[in-house]
């Protein structure tokens, strides 16, 4: 193999698909969308806030003064907040034996209110529905299941306090003693405790788990389809005449690792800029939201696993191109190495939640996994040495076998036309040694 040829086949392939306007536009588009989907739903939820007139209707005769009191305290789920206008309907009077037509009239009247305009919605308390623990909301449009969310809260504690009283119980003393208890997050690290949301540590994880998937694939997908234009445009015949299909090979695989590098580089690169303390998104995020931050050690992995990932699959890529007459046959055997690919979603949240386990551990030695796998574990908590070492060892080794079985095939199947390849044939040609 001469070095020369191979590099310049490599900087053809990098410099076509670097001057393209697609590639610059991906490769701005995400880091755009990265701070956008940081920023954004942050402003949202901090100036989000949910009005809501309700008409309260309670047959109990007991709990309407308390429920008032306790709906117009602003409430807040998930950032939003829902401020309620409540309205205390009285029941109509009149003989006991007409009750129930009254207040059925007293429904049909509440629903004409609200398809009216006049109130957002009307809630039904009845002894009935708390001995089921359950009460009616009327509305329109029953969508807004955030501001039911933090209605239903409201009614529960009203109800729960009168349910404690009249069991006799100092409702004050158990809503102290029975609070919830939230957890103070603090990762731990050779460089120190760190104050981390678990939220934060898990979209870093997310984030460079879909960042590998998505260009170990797309740039696999496009060596693929490189090698297949050139076959079939017969271009590889002339290029052959100057280099030795070995070389070709390489240097396509070269020329596109380095553009998919190029892409990474420039994604990683916003990532680290947008997490680092003092930029100005995070003045803009709410009050005690912790941004996690990405170590060296992490980005420096995730460009070496991107390397063996891609050599890995894009390996494959190239031989099924160069074994296929045309993209719809490829696409067809193409689908073995997707399977690889995909897979390491089925173990996704296993391995998320618990990195050391039996499961992670084996799943993340797998060479085909080990890419995106390894990464994950990495984001959540760095695994020992031994096993950082020993999957790249194993992906090393399982990256040479599939460049040789690669390069036997392309070697004979960059020239063959016309019928399309059996598996038992591209078997023969991995054989191949001369």
């Amino acid at each position: 193999m001469k070095p020369r040829n191979l590099l310049v086949v490599a900087k053809r392939e990098y410099l076509t698909r670097i001057r393209s306007k697609g590639f610059w536009i991906a490769t701005v588009a995400l880091p755009l969308l990265m701070a956008t989907l940081m920023v954004v739903p942050s402003l949202i939820m901090t100036k989000t806030r949910a009005e809501e007139r309700v008409a309260l209707v309670d047959t109990t005769g007991t709990l309407g003064a308390d429920l008032v009191s306790a709906l117009e305290q602003t409430g807040s789920l998930v950032g939003e907040q829902a401020v309620f206008e409540v309205e205390l309907v009285e029941l109509p009077a009149g003989p006991p034996a007409e009750s129930s037509d009254r207040l059925e009239a007293l429904r049909a009247e509440l629903d004409r209110r609200v398809l009216g305009g006049e109130i957002s919605s009307w809630v039904w308390v009845s002894p009935e529905s708390l001995a089921e623990n359950r009460v009616e909301y009327h509305a329109e449009s029953v969508s807004n299941f955030l501001t039911q969310q933090v209605l239903a809260a409201k009614i529960s504690e009203v109800v729960r306090a009168r349910r404690l009283a009249e069991a006799g119980f100092d409702v004050e003393t158990i809503s102290r003693l029975s609070r919830r208890i939230g957890l103070d997050t603090v990762r731990i690290s050779e460089e120190g405790s760190k104050a981390e949301g678990g939220g934060g540590a898990f979209a870093v994880a997310v984030a460079l788990f879909v960042v590998l998937y998505t260009t170990i694939l797309l740039y696999g997908n496009q060596v693929m389809l490189g090698v297949l234009e050139e076959k079939s445009s017969r271009v590889v015949e002339i290029l052959l005449a100057a280099v030795a299909p070995v070389e070709l090979l390489a240097g396509k695989l070269l020329g596109i690792c380095c553009v998919a590098l190029t892409q990474l580089a420039v994604w990683l690169g916003t990532a680290v800029a947008l997490t680092t303390p003092g930029v100005v998104t995070l003045s803009l995020l709410p009050a005690g939201f912790q941004m996690p931050t990405l170590p060296l050690a992490l980005v420096l992995h995730v460009f070496g696993y991107f390397l063996l990932g891609f050599f890995l699959f894009a390996t494959f890529y190239a031989m099924v191109g160069a074994a296929f007459n045309n993209q719809q046959e490829a696409q067809q055997f193409s689908a073995i190495g997707v399977i690889f690919v995909v897979a390491p979603w089925m173990v996704f949240m296993p391995v998320l939640n618990d990195p050391d386990s039996t499961l992670a551990v084996v799943t993340s030695l797998f060479p085909l996994f080990t890419p995106l796998l390894m990464i994950l574990r990495m984001a959540v908590e760095m695994p020992p040495v031994w096993q950082i070492a020993l999957s790249y060892a194993l992906t090393l080794a399982a990256c040479a076998g599939m460049v040789v079985l690669a390069a036997r095939v392309y070697r004979v199947g960059i020239l063959m036309y016309g019928k399309k390849p059996t598996v038992g044939e591209i078997w023969r040609w991995m054989k191949y040694r001369g």
